[in-house]
């Protein structure tokens, strides 16, 4: 394995648990336009792309009513149901400090993305941010990643993608990067294993021994 130099981390279900937000956010969002079609688990395949590909695909009518209603709540929510996952911030902090390239590639827009990092005081720790609005093309179309290792002066061989969800281990395998899945995705190891990451996660804190961290700096 090539010395890896850069990070590039999913947010939502990978460093911070948003899962509960979301999900709530779907709910909230198509009981309002289709009252009593969905139950939790029918939501949890949503979680991932673009928000306009999912309503879209549910009704293309009122889509963009869709997305609207979602995103108003899902930002008063947010505080309330955003929590971090354990290990997370030790993590990255350790990174950090051994002068790892690090970014965020998210299918969110900017400013939530910025939200949910200053909540879990993750913010310090990001200098390049690539969201859905930063880019025509969401993941698992490479640009995202491209665009974040140009930001970031780094080349795909010496990069991974880290996510909780398919469309991060075919965007990393897009853009030529290593890949690491999570194994807390709320899809569950065994979904995001089909995918063939390079590595699977059991905690965050395993990425340590796996880029060989000093065990000091733990």
């Amino acid at each position: 394995m090539k010395k890896i130099t850069t990070l590039l981390f999913d947010l939502d279900g990978t460093l911070i648990n948003t899962n509960e937000l979301i999900v709530e956010s779907f709910l909230h969002t198509l009981n309002h336009f289709c009252p009593g079609q969905y139950k939790r688990e029918d939501v949890y395949p949503f979680m991932g792309p673009p928000l306009i590909d999912t309503f879209e695909a549910i009704d293309k009518e009122r889509a963009m009513e869709m997305v609207a209603h979602y995103r108003k709540f899902n930002l008063e929510q947010h505080d309330a149901l955003v929590t971090e996952f354990q290990g997370v911030y030790e993590t990255v902090r350790t990174l950090h400090e051994n002068n790892y390239k690090m970014a965020i590639v998210s299918t969110k827009l900017h400013n939530s993305v910025v939200k949910g990092l200053k909540l879990t005081k993750l913010d310090a720790f990001f200098d390049v941010i690539i969201a859905l609005d930063d880019v025509e093309n969401a993941k698992p179309h490479p640009e995202p990643l491209q665009k974040a290792l140009a930001a970031l002066g780094s080349k795909p061989e010496e990069a991974m993608m880290i996510g909780d969800n398919y469309h991060d281990i075919e965007g990393g395998q897009n853009a030529g990067t290593m890949t690491a899945g999570v194994a807390w995705s709320i899809k569950g190891r065994d979904f995001l294993n089909e995918y063939n990451p390079d590595f699977m996660l059991e905690s965050m804190t395993e990425l340590l021994d796996i880029l060989k961290v000093g065990a000091e700096s733990k």
